[in-house]
């Protein structure tokens, strides 16, 4: 087993279960009876994303923080020429078959930048498990490209990671800790890595040498490009919206900063018209770089009490 982490979440376990993709690894705390709350982490990170917020989550909730597939310890699966084993409809419903597994048909889900597109994408095509959904420092994936091909440059890593193999591969396999550290570094709001814990980074660094979950981070942006797209567009077409509660987090200084449309407006004219939102003051990292503000809007939202103004 890969070793660190373990002083990062108090009182929580370790938990190795077996998934559809292969191995998963979650850090599982909390009352064993407490309402499940499901925290999916982005990229390039892990589980470890998490460990600012979950013990506090984990007074009142079963706090499942669970590594996606290629990402931290989780295993990475093979993909294919469709990019389908990293698309977030399959990615979601392989999700709700291992939450049912180790006993929570229905729970709370909360995500962040990719975590947040398996958790919409697995709320929209599976509405009864999802009891309440926060999404945070997201637009919809076709949002997202649409606002990419209006504005050439913008977040120049998303088609750069979709290009196909192995051109992103060999180019980040050249330097991975330098290039992962660059990228991250610069959505911070101080533009450095003092955001991090030493601890969490190391974690991530894990991975970022390894050249299947390079491939595997890769894939994950070209089912974005692909499937995940036009999932999305299918459903806008559509009119079909989440069912349920969600919230909407954006940070002041990545994802809404300087922004012509608000990460809420967003959401509520195309997949979640009933969304409620805050700003949190922070870079694209928020529960990293300001938990306090993060707990302060997820805990009212999960609780069921007056959401936080937009």
């Amino acid at each position: 087993m890969p070793s660190g982490g373990e002083d990062l979440f108090p009182g929580f376990e370790a938990l190795w279960m077996e998934a559809a993709w292969g191995k998963a690894f979650a850090r599982v705390g909390g009352p064993a009876d407490a309402p499940p709350l499901l925290l999916l982490h982005g990229f390039p990170q892990s589980h470890a994303l998490w460990h600012r917020v979950a013990p506090d989550l984990a007074r009142d909730h079963r706090v499942i923080c669970l590594d996606l597939p290629g990402y931290g310890w989780s295993s990475a699966p093979p993909s294919d020429s469709g990019h389908e084993p990293y698309a977030k409809r399959r990615v979601g419903a392989e999700i709700v078959a291992l939450m049912e597994r180790i006993g929570h048909v229905r729970f709370a889900l909360a995500g962040h930048d990719r975590g947040a597109r398996v958790a919409y994408r697995l709320a929209l095509d599976h509405p009864g498990r999802v009891s309440k959904l926060a999404l945070l420092d997201v637009v919809p994936t076709a949002v997202q490209w649409a606002r990419i091909e209006a504005a050439p440059g913008m977040n120049p890593h998303w088609p750069f990671l979709a290009e196909p193999a192995p051109n992103p591969e060999t180019a980040i396999g050249r330097d991975p800790d330098g290039y992962f550290r660059r990228l991250i570094a610069g959505w911070t709001a101080g533009k450095d890595l003092s955001a991090f814990d030493p601890r969490a980074l190391d974690l991530y660094a894990q991975a970022w040498g390894v050249p299947e979950r390079i491939h595997a981070m890769c894939e994950d942006y070209r089912a974005g490009a692909g499937p995940d797209r036009a999932a999305d567009e299918a459903d806008i077409a559509a009119g079909r919206t989440l069912a349920m509660p969600a919230l909407v987090l954006a940070s002041t200084r990545y994802l809404d900063h300087e922004k012509p449309e608000t990460a809420l407006a967003a959401w509520r004219r195309t997949l979640a018209p009933d969304a409620v939102g805050a700003a949190i003051e922070s870079g694209h990292f928020l529960a990293e770089e300001n938990p306090s503000a993060t707990l302060a809007a997820l805990r009212p939202f999960l609780a069921g009490e007056a959401p936080p103004k937009a």
